[in-house]
């Protein structure tokens, strides 16, 4: 039976007339899982809140979507409301209440259910998502994945038929992401329940689908089963959404040997087979040494946010060196982001000693901080623009110099292409994409041309190539002298453009080192080559090292 049927489906952004999605086709089945991907800025996000009518973007729209033979926008509002089910990227946009159990009972209640009934959904689910333990917490008290746990949950309480994700574990941590991929597979698996979901990073949730929907420009470009879009990929387009692959796919793309897999196991079988009776050498994992020079420098740093409370910071101590590109992973609420704050003067610590460029970040006063030194991308990028077109926020930074108009647009346009939003100047900020957002907000930062940057998951929502463009960016800006302290769940971006990595833990970093022994000593935090190779070769750590010693092997 078929869940939805787009036949024709076309939208049109009310504003500006823009055309966002032309000539959809596609049905899912019942109980199908199927993952959109596609570059930033393709219409993914526009086309899964069209399939829900309560979250349809203002526009004028063509042709039908179907949900179980009934054109959607015709159904009744509570009918949609119970039966198609959507998670948001961001955790806290969903939550509306203060309290987990009223939280999961929200929208029962708004549906005028009967309180036992009620009560008695509200326990099994949480008896099924293991939220029992938490049950009466406050909302605000969890971490980002339990967040995202209890809006599943507070979804799945509708008991809907079909359930929509965008980009749900953008925001978490790597183990956290993986368990909430997992639970979403659980209900697909064990309750028949319909899902669309989806995800810039396809590592873990690529093996759970049953077909693959690729996008670009607004259309539907294939619609093809995950071996079958895999191998489409590495023939056509090697250099296009090839590179957005899980590695195991990739790997096996650059060989086409043998049946493309799809998971980490499939893949560590693979390539067992793959090098047969052959004794690949492990790459030396040589330690390099790092500059001298400390821009950054924290020592034994403590930082609570209220008297009496639990410290966030405990003991901090750690060091950018100039030039380097330092990135720090952990899980949600470790205390990464506070760590930032700290740094750029945003609260003041309890203890310790921290140096900026060899002066006592004290002693920084008013703006000199940020003075052509230090510039500051926040988790949320849609806080540095204020104005109705992208143009005049990056020309904004410009208002106070004494360039002509001439200079601030060409500076402007410059700084826009090397981001890759040229395109996007008129375009009110906060109708881009999340991938677009980031890449435009990271843009307002550089062209203040700043010595230090800190960075708060930078690479959330965007495309491969957005990430690799951006990556290619931070290099050359190492290369200049400056100097980059990024916070990020992304593991395989940080492997590959990263100089040194640190794990945060319960408030102060736990271990650190280069990328290649930082990630070839981790178990869970490490990257999808090293877990799928370790068992043969050491010290693989990127998907390119493992394409290419997998043609090495031939």
């Amino acid at each position: 039976m078929e869940a939805i049927k787009v036949t024709n489906f076309g939208f049109d952004y009310a504003i500006g007339n823009e055309t966002a999605l032309h000539n959809i086709n596609f049905t899912v089945n019942e109980g199908e899982f199927i993952v959109v991907c596609g570059p930033s800025g393709c219409g993914k996000s526009t086309l899964l809140k069209s399939l829900k009518p309560q979250l349809k973007p203002f526009g004028n729209t063509r042709g039908s979507i179907e949900f179980y033979g009934e054109d959607v926008y015709s159904l009744p509002d509570e009918k949609t409301a119970a039966e198609i089910g959507f998670v948001m990227q961001n955790p806290d946009a969903q939550i509306v209440t203060d309290k987990v159990w009223h939280e999961l009972a929200f929208g029962l209640e708004n549906l005028g259910v009967a309180t036992p009934v009620i009560r008695s959904r509200v326990a099994e689910m949480a008896n099924y998502f293991g939220i029992h333990t938490w049950f009466r917490k406050k909302t605000a008290e969890l971490s980002g994945g339990q967040k995202q746990l209890l809006n599943l949950a507070s979804v799945m309480l509708m008991q809907p038929k079909l359930i929509i994700l965008d980009e749900p574990s953008s925001q978490l941590d790597p183990i956290a992401a993986r368990e909430f991929l997992e639970n979403v597979r659980k209900i697909n698996l064990e309750l028949g329940t319909t899902i669309i979901i989806t995800e810039h990073n396809l590592e873990e949730v690529y093996g759970y689908a049953d077909k693959v929907l690729l996008m670009e420009d607004g259309m539907v470009k294939k619609y093809l089963s995950p071996q079958d879009m895999a191998q489409y990929l590495a023939t056509e387009e090697p250099e296009g959404m090839y590179k957005a692959l899980p590695t195991p796919a990739r790997m096996y793309g650059s060989v086409l040997k043998g049946e493309c897999p799809l998971s980490i196991v499939e893949g560590r079988n693979w390539f067992s087979r793959l090098v047969n009776e052959k004794k690949p050498e492990s790459p030396v994992l040589a330690e390099h040494a790092r500059p001298a020079e400390k821009v950054i420098d924290i020592n034994e740093v403590w930082f609570q946010y209220e008297k009496g409370g639990d410290p966030v910071l405990r003991d901090l101590t750690f060091s950018v060196r100039k030039g380097e590109i330092c990135s720090v992973l952990g899980g949600n609420g470790a205390g990464k982001t506070t760590m930032l704050s700290v740094v750029s003067q945003k609260r003041k610590y309890n203890l310790g000693s921290i140096k900026i460029c060899g002066k006592e970040l004290s002693r920084y006063k008013g703006i000199e901080l940020f003075n052509h030194n230090m510039a500051v991308l926040p988790q949320n990028p849609q806080s540095l623009f204020v104005f109705e077109t992208l143009r005049r926020d990056l020309e904004e930074i410009f208002v106070s110099t004494k360039l002509s108009k001439a200079e601030i647009e060409e500076r402007v346009l410059s700084m826009a292409k090397k981001m890759e939003i040229d395109s996007l100047l008129d375009r009110h900020p906060y109708d881009l994409s999340g991938g677009e957002m980031q890449k435009a907000a990271l843009a307002k930062i550089l062209l203040l041309e700043p010595q230090i940057l800190l960075l708060d998951e930078p690479t959330k929502g965007m495309d491969a190539l957005s990430k690799e463009n951006m990556g290619n960016i931070l290099r050359e800006l190492a290369a200049e002298g400056k100097t980059v302290l990024m916070v990020t769940h992304d593991i395989e971006f940080c492997a590959k453009y990263s100089d040194h990595c640190m794990l945060f833990f319960d408030g102060y970093i736990v271990s650190e080192g280069t990328p290649k022994k930082f990630f070839s000593e981790n178990s869970f935090y490490t990257t999808a080559a090293s877990r799928m190779t370790r068992h043969l070769v050491q010290n693989i750590i990127t998907c390119e090292e493992g394409e290419k010693l997998c043609k090495s092997l031939l």
